[in-house]
């Protein structure tokens, strides 16, 4: 069973699998850090409250959220489609990851901005702070170690999502983990894609974690 080709088809799987995770990843933050910004700036408590636009972009984030990735991956068939120009494969299976991380990733952009001291931000609105210096000097900044910690989950929650997106031929370690462990009875193919998924979690939550301890400014040296 553990001949050179099947090696390959792992060795291929693990590259598609970061492929499509740190991809989706990429374009995820795109949308949705922009996205939990709004939802906090225009919060009720936030620095520019707008009830109306925070209300609906509250409403369109928990829409897509409750929608389970399975049904997701098979809705957006069309626009993967129009995109790519084909509907399976690893770069194919980014848009529908992309569109399912952007919601989750608002909503972790918007907890971890909440976090930031509220004396901070009215020491620097009482100083004349604009709208965009608030955000990007004060809350994005203070808010870094929590954002990145944050990243790390939102980087696992994507990994699992790809390998979800092997029953449909998505690619990568979930397609091998469908294709030959479960269609074709190869529980030694099985175990070690799953395995390799564990270990590749494993791996992006540690580089998270060492990155968000050396930047953390609270840490005492």
């Amino acid at each position: 069973m553990w001949d050179k080709t099947v090696i390959m088809m792992i060795v291929t799987g693990i590259g598609e699998t970061l492929y499509m995770t740190l991809g989706s990843t990429l374009f995820g933050y795109i949308l949705g850090l922009p996205l939990g910004v709004l939802l906090t700036v225009t919060d009720e408590d936030g620095i520019r409250p707008n009830r109306a636009v925070y209300k609906a972009l509250d409403f369109v984030t928990n829409i897509l959220r409750s929608i389970p990735f399975l049904i997701l991956l098979i809705l957006v068939i069309p626009l993967t489609r129009i995109i790519v120009g084909k509907t399976y494969g690893p770069t194919a299976t980014i848009v529908p990851l992309t569109i399912a991380a952007a919601p989750f990733i608002g909503r972790m952009v918007e907890s971890s901005l909440k976090e930031v001291d509220r004396g901070v931000i009215e020491a620097a609105q009482s100083m004349g702070a604009s709208t965009w210096q608030m955000i990007t000097k004060v809350l994005l900044t203070e808010a870094r170690t929590s954002l990145i910690v944050n990243a790390t989950i939102a980087v696992g929650t994507i990994l699992g999502y790809s390998a979800m997106a092997g029953t449909v031929g998505g690619g990568g370690l979930g397609d091998i983990a469908i294709q030959y462990g479960y269609y074709r009875y190869e529980a030694g193919i099985m175990i070690v894609t799953v395995i390799l998924l564990i270990l590749l979690v494993q791996i992006m939550q540690g580089i998270g974690m060492v990155i968000s301890k050396k930047i953390d400014h609270r840490r005492i040296k």
